[in-house]
């Protein structure tokens, strides 16, 4: 890995770390309320404050949380007569910055046999999912309102089967670049929580952000792009619903780039003694 922290060590952050961008925007109609008040709570993240970043929040692992146990109560708005609960969660996806949800809403209800974490600061769109959530009667949805570093560094590690970060905020000006998601350091933290050969899918529609997220990227040892042709990156995955951004940039003339890198296998552990020079 880059970097000189432990593979198994969260990322300092609390003391550096500040969140940019708005926090909450328009007042919310008074369904959307409710659904904050009432949903929101049944399925946020265990994780109850930035300054808890250490402490353990469920039995049995330590420090780190195992994002499959957030699955383990179908506490979700599918909950009721006739509804059978979660299916057995196989795997866990992250999506990091989820705007309005609907790329997280699809893949949810296309995918009820895999837990999906989406974390999103802006309320807004945390109250536009949760609509979602509702009206699809959605169980296997957990929703983190608030910088998905802080939870990232408390997650365990290899548990994270994929990471989708769908054009994140680019910050185009270079005086604001330290405020972009994809550094070395954010880079480092979520090859430490992704599975062996899971994939980190990322699309901006912004030339300044496609160059720095590239370059980051190559550059990690523990990273590597599964591109193989042109419309590997000039086409959304198949089975990646498009989201309003791409809608919005595509009304706009623009093409956006679509990145999937994979976690590189982990080196077997040296389970033999060598012998000491004497």
């Amino acid at each position: 890995m880059t970097g000189s922290r432990s593979p198994s060590s969260p990322t300092p952050h609390a003391a550096r770390r500040i969140l940019y961008g708005r926090r909450k925007g328009r007042p919310l109609r008074p369904s959307r309320k409710h659904l904050v008040q009432d949903l929101l709570p049944r399925i946020s993240v265990p994780l109850e404050s930035r300054d808890d970043a250490m402490a353990p929040a469920l039995p049995g692992t330590g420090p780190f949380l195992d994002p499959a146990r957030f699955f383990d109560s179908p506490a979700s708005a599918a909950d009721g007569p006739g509804n059978a609960g979660l299916a057995p969660c196989r795997e866990v996806w992250l999506e990091v910055g989820f705007g309005a949800g609907e790329h997280l809403a699809a893949q949810a209800e296309s995918h009820a046999d895999i837990g999906f974490i989406g974390c999103e600061p802006f309320l807004n769109g945390v109250a536009a999912l949760l609509a979602r959530i509702d009206a699809r009667r959605l169980s296997n949805v957990r929703i983190y309102n608030d910088d998905a570093r802080f939870l990232i560094d408390r997650l365990a590690a290899g548990t994270l089967a994929r990471v989708f970060i769908l054009f994140p905020d680019p910050w185009p000006k270079a005086r604001h670049a330290r405020r972009r998601f994809i550094a070395a350091d954010t880079l480092d933290a979520l090859a430490r929580v992704m599975a062996d050969g899971a994939e980190l899918r990322i699309a901006t529609d912004d030339p300044v952000y496609l160059r720095w997220a590239l370059a980051a990227l190559v550059a990690h040892e523990e990273f590597c792009w599964i591109a193989e042709k042109a419309a590997d990156w000039r086409d959304r995955p198949a089975d990646q619903p498009a989201t309003r951004y791409e809608e919005k940039a595509r009304a706009k003339g623009v093409s956006p780039v679509f990145l999937v890198f994979e976690r590189r296998p982990r080196p077997a552990p040296d389970i033999l003694q060598r012998p000491q020079n004497t």
